[in-house]
């Protein structure tokens, strides 16, 4: 093993020297964080327990700017401990061995080649067999057609459909039993295998039009001008100088406050909370991102700036939760906001007998962000588990300009956990709908394939894009190990880091 050498300059010694105490220094700081949660990492599973120490230490790493640590590593021809997400106290006790700092017997941290089989494992218990390790996982979302279509079916699973979705927001039993018969039947002739997933609807905020709005079913706004924003069933005396939309959820007016947006229809129409007086808060119109200014009936609403307390399983979802557990290998959890949303759900799975279906986290809200490292500790509890990147009511949430930054953070705090990904939302959507792909699709298919699965939403052209999604994996499956990044803190790292 090379170390340092007594020949070296004394400039270049007192450099390794200096970058051998610094290194120690921050190796202390992995072993503390695993200390204090020592109670935690005993109560999780053997298959766990090593992929819990992992994330802690990656949430250290991350709490702190190290970039020009790293520089100077990489200037001494060390590792910059770039890519050690899987892995951490593996890499940094490997470099410190080659500054002369020999590792201690007693300690075995998780290796490259543990966490890759770990992650591997995981994957495969959620999705089933894999064909070829550089190619994710593809999970195609079923249109209604599909129940009575066996043909359109069997031509998925050909094309490389490995996973069903069927979101249960759509349809009924009935539909979801036909579906899920033609998926087994179609497996059972082909030999290829496909996991069933099915998605809770959760708690889908939506616009409700009142007087004659109802009728009309839209609504005309227009930049600056004010609306009045009131619960599902609510009465507010209506006149012609400010209009009217509903909420198709009780409850969460009386949890706005002044200044707080208030989105509709995935964005398009920007407002802010002026004021809340008892059931009803005006909202003033800042934006419309539409030639056509019209907010119509059952559009989203979205509170990006609200914590709100509702809850993140509706009744609808209760009820359907026996036909899940009976029929589905995993169960998307929609709008997860907690650790405690995550205990439920657990819970009632429990409580409805028989198989229990892996657990999959819908990251789509601001505060499943800064709750991550909590939802995957608890998480944890189970064996295995995954991770949804849901891009679409995330980019709302967010802000579209973050979403770069956010999905990229989200996949490499995921391989700290050893957690498998779906990548979700808009995947060569253009392709699917019209049979042409745009270039910046192109592209993000490409970084989907950084995820061990990646979801189609609905679409005409399926089988194109489906082939087009499984030949951009084929070409790019070589030369993700080829990028180099550098450790800015996190601030999803450095909130969770601090509360300890």
């Amino acid at each position: 093993m090379n170390t340092i050498s007594p020949e070296a300059p004394v400039q270049e010694l007192n450099e390794l020297k200096e970058l051998n105490a610094l290194l120690g220094l921050l190796n202390q700081r992995l072993l503390q964080v695993e200390r204090d949660h020592a109670a935690l990492i005993a109560a999780l599973s053997p298959t766990q327990q090593i992929s819990c120490i992992n994330l802690l230490h990656y949430l250290v790493l991350r709490s702190e700017d190290i970039r020009d640590l790293q520089f100077r590593l990489h200037v001494a021809g060390l590792s910059s401990l770039t890519s050690s997400e899987s892995h951490v106290e593996a890499q940094l006790t490997a470099i410190l061995e080659r500054l002369g700092t020999p590792p201690d017997p007693a300690r075995s941290p998780c290796t490259y080649e543990q966490a890759i089989l770990d992650i591997r494992g995981k994957a495969a218990a959620l999705f089933g067999d894999r064909r070829g390790e550089e190619v994710p996982y593809i999970m195609v979302t079923f249109e209604t057609e599909y129940a009575e279509d066996y043909e359109a079916v069997k031509e998925l699973l050909n094309s490389g459909m490995k996973v069903a979705r069927i979101n249960c927001a759509h349809d009924d039993e009935a539909i979801w039993d036909k579906m899920i018969r033609q998926v087994q039947r179609a497996s059972q002739e082909t030999g290829l295998p496909c996991k069933i997933y099915m998605d809770l609807a959760g708690p889908k905020i939506r616009t409700e039009m009142g007087g004659d709005n109802k009728k009309k079913g839209k609504l005309e706004l227009e930049e600056g001008q004010s609306l009045l924003l009131v619960g599902s069933g609510d009465t507010v005396k209506e006149d012609d100088s400010i209009p009217v939309v509903h909420c198709s959820m009780k409850g969460i007016i009386g949890q706005l406050k002044a200044g707080a947006r208030v989105l509709f229809d995935d964005g398009i129409f920007e407002c802010v909370v002026e004021k809340v007086v008892g059931d009803s808060a005006t909202l003033k119109v800042q934006r419309i991102s539409s030639k056509k200014p019209y907010l119509k009936d059952g559009k989203g609403i979205n509170f990006p700036d609200s914590e709100l307390d509702i809850p993140s399983i509706t009744e609808s979802d209760r009820g359907n939760l026996p036909f899940i557990g009976r029929n589905a290998d995993v169960v998307g959890y929609s709008f997860v906001r907690s650790a405690e949303d995550v205990r439920g759900l657990r819970e009632l799975l429990t409580v409805n007998g028989g198989k229990r279906p892996f657990i999959v986290l819908k990251i789509e809200t601001h505060q499943a962000i800064r709750k991550f490292p909590e939802l995957l500790l608890q998480g944890m509890q189970d064996d295995v588990f995954g991770i949804m990147i849901a891009r679409g009511d995330l980019a709302v949430e967010l802000g579209f300009e973050r979403m770069g930054e956010i999905q990229e953070e989200l996949l490499w705090i995921c391989e700290a956990a050893h957690v498998p990904v779906i990548w979700a939302t808009q995947v060569l959507d253009n392709l699917n709908k019209t049979g042409l792909p745009t270039r910046s699709e192109i592209t993000d298919a490409i970084y989907s394939s950084q995820a061990e699965c990646v979801m189609i939403n609905k679409g005409k052209h399926m089988k194109a894009t489906l082939a087009a999604l499984t030949d951009i994996f084929h070409r790019s499956g070589g030369h993700h190990l080829k990028k180099r990044y550098v450790f800015r803190p996190l601030r999803i790292a450095g909130e969770f880091i601090g509360q300890l």
